[in-house]
């Protein structure tokens, strides 16, 4: 597939480019510096540009089966860039007439705010990522409202662990028996691997081990 990866050059978005690649698709990194992505492949394109530009944001998305959209602020704590950017991701999408979106986001929001113990509810997002967590609630609720194909993916709490494929999905709000914990690699494996399932359309599914 053509696929265009938003916030290519995040912790995420690099595991992103790379298994990506690895699967064969023809990959398009957009972020506003590339420098950071150090990957070289026949198959990767770069597309350097802010999300916020509308214009860039078009072309990119032109021509491509489906967009990823990673985005994140680093360690930037009151910024809105996921929701601002997503809104631009979808008007752009919904122009352009490409449909299929994965949209990661996190752990907590919606039904699964429930899967959280004390510590992420109550110290995480009820106080330091208080308005991380607002911004990316605001970013489902602009997917949800799209007239796309999404999927949002709700991943735990990021760990650098290695790529294994074996983790929990799509379990239940209810479930507590779960770490609150994915690595990077096993996200980014999760997401691609909704390319080509057509059961996630207009899901929230959920990832931890």
């Amino acid at each position: 597939m053509q696929l265009v990866i938003f916030g290519a050059t995040g912790t995420v978005g690099r595991q992103v480019v790379q298994q990506a690649l690895e699967q064969g698709h023809i990959v398009t990194a957009f972020a506003r510096n590339l420098s950071k992505l150090d990957v070289q492949h026949p198959q990767l394109n770069f597309a350097q540009g802010d999300v916020m530009d509308s214009s860039a944001v078009e072309q990119a998305i032109l021509g491509k089966d489906a967009v990823v959209c990673v985005l994140g602020s680093g360690k930037k704590l009151k910024s809105t860039i996921r929701s601002e950017g997503t809104q631009q991701i979808i008007q752009a999408m919904e122009k352009v007439g490409v449909r299929r979106l994965i949209c990661q986001s996190t752990l907590g929001t919606g039904d699964s705010w429930s899967n959280l113990d004390f510590y992420w509810k109550y110290v995480m997002f009820g106080f330091i990522l208080r308005q991380v967590f607002a911004d990316h609630e605001r970013q489902e609720a602009l997917v949800k409202n799209s007239r796309l194909d999404w999927t949002i993916v709700r991943p735990g709490a990021f760990t650098n662990g290695p790529h294994t494929g074996h983790y929990r999905h799509n379990f239940s709000s209810t479930d507590r028996n779960i770490t609150l914990q994915i690595s990077r690699a096993d996200v980014a494996d999760f997401i691609l691997k909704q390319l080509s399932d057509r059961s996630s359309l207009h899901q929230t599914p959920s990832l931890s081990y």
